[in-house]
């Protein structure tokens, strides 16, 4: 049986309208627009309607995690969502940005202003209730513009909950158009589908990605979960929110791709590098500095340089009792990556309590953003010295690097000097002057060669004695 989505007060009114107006674009054989409906394609007739008269839609996916900042105005919109408090906080949220939802969204800006001077291109989509499936935003900068009525195709009349959201997903993963979800949302859309039932395959090829990515998606978000879980405080209950990840999603995938990678060989090492990586984006630094921890951040830089507030008690490793086999127990994790997860939790509980506002009194707010900026000092010096060592290394095998490629090269021409004989097509002159300018490189390196090594190897004694020779 399909769940029916409870009917908006002004549903029947709705309804009777829809019918009139649909009768008549019917009769007129106006526009339509077509939809992925059931498993096949609909083509729905597209009518006028008066864009105060239609509901937001409460289970829309552009606003999921959004909805959860104010616990008591999602709790009016879970119980109440055709209600004018709930339909208000709607309208707010589809105007905000996502990672910062106390601000306007440009892109809602944007699309005001290009409402205002072109009107509306696309037809929205409405159940033939008046819930809006497709064009919430839209209708939500009409309104804030004064546009008095929208252009919607109307859905079947046995349109149910379930409905409405394939048809909303589906619109929005089609590239022609809308902007689209922001990437929280996008990851809740995701294991949506996937807690409705349907193969990851067919959900990856639904969001237009490839299965592998999926994964790595799934990963993260149970990553920012889990983070979100460690930030809660057990007296206040203040913790993070989806939205304060929002603008980390390079950053995350970048740390799924490498902790996966090291896992695979040292999986102490990749929770040792997940924890630092993790600190890390709590405290907002770029991708570019986040991937200067490795494995060795924190004993290697950080450990040393913590103020005692910060510091944590040094974790011993634990033991894991094995279900079923009394007595047997594995090791959970090394003292080091648990002393290091401690800093982490210590840091995801300090920029909770700093972005938690009238939440929590004044001074326990402004200790916590103390914290975090005590942190960030200690990370610039840790992501400062990696960055140094990083350079370093990079400087020691640029040397050898630039011979490899020189070798590469080397074997490329002697292919296509055999094929430029066979063919009669060898600039000899050509050629042999490219050898005198290979011999004067050579040359000069071996004098670099020759004044570095008092003892030379193989390879640097063959240098020295081919330049002699020549």
């Amino acid at each position: 049986m399909t769940v029916k989505f409870g009917v908006p007060p002004e549903g029947e009114r709705i309804r009777s309208m829809v019918e009139e107006r649909l009768k008549q674009a019917m009769a007129d054989n106006g526009a339509k627009v077509t939809v992925d409906w059931r498993g096949e394609q609909k083509h729905l007739n597209v009518i006028s309607m008066p864009v105060d008269l239609l509901y937001f839609n409460p289970d829309t996916h552009r606003i999921r995690a959004q909805r959860t900042l104010s616990p008591e105005q999602n709790r009016v919109l879970e119980e109440q969502p055709w209600s004018e408090p709930a339909q208000e906080y709607l309208a707010d949220l589809l105007s905000c940005s996502p990672s910062n939802p106390s601000q306007i969204d440009p892109d809602f800006i944007a699309l005001q202003d290009e409402l205002d001077d072109f009107g509306q291109k696309e037809p929205g989509i409405i159940s033939p209730d008046g819930i809006l499936v497709d064009g919430n935003t839209r209708c939500a900068a009409m309104r804030k513009i004064g546009i008095k009525d929208i252009r919607v195709g109307v859905l079947p009349s046995d349109t149910s909950r379930s409905d409405i959201n394939s048809v909303e997903l589906a619109l929005q993963l089609r590239r022609d158009k809308r902007r689209e979800y922001s990437y929280i949302n996008r990851l809740i859309a995701i294991e949506e589908e996937l807690a409705n039932g349907r193969r990851a395959e067919d959900v990856a090829r639904d969001f237009n990605i490839k299965s592998t990515t999926l994964r790595q998606d799934r990963w993260v978000y149970e990553l920012i979960i889990n983070a979100i879980e460690r930030s809660k405080d057990p007296v206040s209950g203040v913790e993070l929110r989806l939205v304060d990840f929002e603008d980390h999603q390079e950053k995350l995938r970048e740390l799924q791709r490498d902790y996966t990678k090291l896992a695979k060989t040292d999986p102490d090492a990749a929770e040792q590098l997940k924890e630092s990586r993790l600190a890390m984006v709590v405290l907002n630094y770029p991708k570019t500095s986040v991937r200067l921890a490795e494995a060795d951040f924190h004993t290697r830089y950080v450990d040393e340089r913590l103020p005692e507030n910060l510091r944590p008690v040094a974790q011993a490793a634990a033991a894991v009792s094995i279900p079923g086999l009394p007595g047997v127990a594995v090791p959970d994790a090394t003292s080091t990556v648990r002393t290091i997860r401690a800093l982490t939790d210590s840091l995801l509980q300090a920029k909770a309590a700093s972005l938690a506002g009238d939440k929590l009194a004044p001074s326990d707010v402004t200790q916590a953003a103390a914290k975090i900026k005590a942190a960030r000092s200690t990370f610039d010096v840790a992501v400062k010295m990696a960055g140094q060592n990083a350079q370093l290394q990079k400087r020691k095998i640029a040397v050898p690097e630039r011979l490899t490629d020189a070798a590469d090269y080397v074997n490329q021409c002697a292919a296509e000097f055999a094929e430029a004989k066979a063919k009669r097509a060898l600039d000899e002159d050509a050629f042999d002057d490219a050898l005198l300018t290979l011999r004067a490189s050579l040359a000069r390196l071996a004098k670099q060669a020759g004044r570095t090594f008092s003892s030379p190897g193989d390879g640097v004694e063959w240098l020295l004695n081919a330049v002699r020779e020549s």
